[in-house]
């Protein structure tokens, strides 16, 4: 019972990774809000919880929408006089090359994905604040924030809530919020939109998988850990290493265009970064990188 006596709300809980961390938090011992804007599958995931003895309301309330956002968590601490943990599941993927992309489909991603959390994570964070006991906010990130092919705003949106996490770390500490951020790899809905993705996340690497990861930073065996991006795919987890100004640093009182050039031709060339999440080797390193083709 590792959450045994704690009250905790779970956004896009209707199914996928929001119903596994749902499910398995109410097993630990939590009472639980299953927050999904379908109504039918929150409550589906609800009574299952029920139906296992559990503890369990269905919201289905918009994140994207901060009244909305506020009422889940009021929800929580109405229903279950408080609220311990935030878990920021909620989110919306799709596949575009950026001259195809859809402004209202950008949109709509980052109030749900950017804005959803923030909108749920601060209105949790009041009502912490106010309780003076402390918690813990979850939120859930990507590997695809890293840089990959066709998912530029949802890339965007994930290195967003990343930023954020490391942001609200250190603003929350004081006030004994922990705040982390998984990276979850599972056999889910968004999976099945790609190719690419279904090829590398087999349906053996099932939600549950990670739900672990969760109950961890939720739970008060992850006393001290703050500011993390954890990332898992079901059978490897790790850390996820955090931007940092990179050496060597050159200085000089102004620097012109000229300047400029001059210190990528002659220094920072030999030390430019490999992109995205494939570490695509940027074109003026690859004469130094690529092996030539021979001839027979």
């Amino acid at each position: 019972m590792l959450l045994e006596g704690k009250a905790i709300v779970v956004t896009g809980a209707g199914r996928g990774l929001g119903e596994a961390f749902a499910v398995h938090i109410a097993h630990a011992g939590a009472a639980v809000v299953v927050n999904d804007i379908d109504a039918d599958l929150a409550e589906r995931t609800a009574e299952n919880i029920r139906a296992h003895g559990g503890r369990a309301v269905a919201s289905a309330h918009s994140v994207a929408d901060a009244v909305q956002a506020e009422a889940i968590v009021d929800q929580c601490v109405g229903e279950f006089g408080a609220i311990d943990g935030l878990v920021n599941n909620a989110g919306l993927n799709y596949e575009a090359l950026p001259w195809q992309d859809d402004a209202e489909q950008m949109r709509e991603l980052i109030e749900v994905n950017l804005l959803g959390t923030m909108y749920a994570g601060t209105a949790a964070a009041r009502a912490m604040v106010e309780r003076g006991e402390g918690g813990s906010i979850v939120n859930i990130s990507s590997g695809a924030s890293l840089g990959q092919r066709k998912l530029g705003a949802y890339a965007a949106s994930k290195g967003a809530v990343a930023s954020l996490t490391y942001s609200w770390a250190l603003d929350m500490e004081d006030a004994g919020i922990r705040v982390n951020a998984v990276c979850p790899l599972a056999h889910t809905r968004m999976v099945w939109k790609s190719e690419r993705a279904l090829r590398n996340c087999p349906p053996e690497r099932t939600p549950s998988r990670i739900a672990p990861v969760v109950l961890f930073l939720l739970g008060d065996g992850a006393h001290g850990i703050t500011g993390q991006l954890i990332r898992c795919d079901g059978s490897q987890l790790h850390v996820l290493g955090q931007p940092h100004f990179k050496a060597p640093i050159l200085e000089r009182p102004v620097w012109d265009t000229d300047s400029v050039q001059r210190a990528f031709d002659e220094v920072f060339s030999a030390h430019l970064e490999p992109y995205g999440l494939e570490k695509r080797v940027p074109p003026r390193l690859r004469k130094w990188t690529e092996i030539p083709s021979r001839s027979a």
